[in-house]
């Protein structure tokens, strides 16, 4: 089993919906440790991603993910543009002039593009940041590969990881990015970039698998 450029057209598609339907909720984590416009970001970033697609969409996977790094960037407020952007740039290169991604190439691209946000955000796991939820995702995608686990495997086991490293956030006091000037305040409190960031994982496992996100 594959992953080619329509099931990846399909998870930008995806990824406009879901975060057009979680935009209140993202903005309301936000609001309680942040500037209160994740959600709003989020959904504008992939509104303006999705006319990108529909207009006029690359025909390989690295170019396409080009174009969702520069769309995301040049329309995401906040840290989450350049941090998603980097992301799917990433991603882009590790699908280089690949026609279609194997298990392997899907762990490569989300391995790449994790590495890419960790770098640019200059933070790590317990920070409460998305890494609480993507860095997890990655490593239990991993796992499944070496474990000769088929692609659902590997797809399922990394939406779970980073749902549980979302929920891990709450406990946690934040050491970067605007909730960390709350100090303790920001204890108890679920972050909202872990929490996009889990939406992304999930809705990659829904689009290509099969399933209704």
């Amino acid at each position: 089993m594959a992953v080619d450029r329509q099931a990846v057209l399909a998870w930008l598609e995806s990824l406009h919906r879901v975060y057009a339907e979680n935009r209140d909720f993202l903005t309301e984590l936000d609001s309680a440790i942040g500037d209160a416009d994740h959600g709003i970001n989020m959904d504008r970033g992939f509104s303006a991603v999705k006319a990108a697609m529909d207009a006029d969409a690359p025909p390989g996977l690295g170019p396409v993910f080009q174009t969702v790094a520069n769309v995301l960037i040049r329309t995401v407020g906040g840290a989450a543009g350049p941090l998603y952007g980097t992301f799917f740039l990433r991603a882009a290169a590790a699908c280089g002039e690949q026609p279609e991604l194997t298990p392997a190439g899907v762990v490569a691209l989300f391995q790449a593009g994790v590495e890419g946000v960790r770098q640019r955000g200059k933070a790590e796991p317990g920070d409460k940041t998305m890494l609480d939820a993507l860095v997890p995702a990655a490593a239990a995608m991993r796992q499944e590969l070496n474990g000769n686990g088929s692609l659902e495997q590997i797809l399922q086991a990394g939406a779970a990881a980073a749902e549980a490293g979302m929920l891990s956030t709450i406990p946690m006091q934040a050491r970067k990015g605007r909730a960390s000037y709350l100090g303790p305040r920001s204890v108890g409190h679920q972050d909202p970039g872990a929490t996009s960031a889990w939406l992304l994982v999930r809705a990659a496992a829904a689009a290509w698998l099969g399933k209704t996100e």
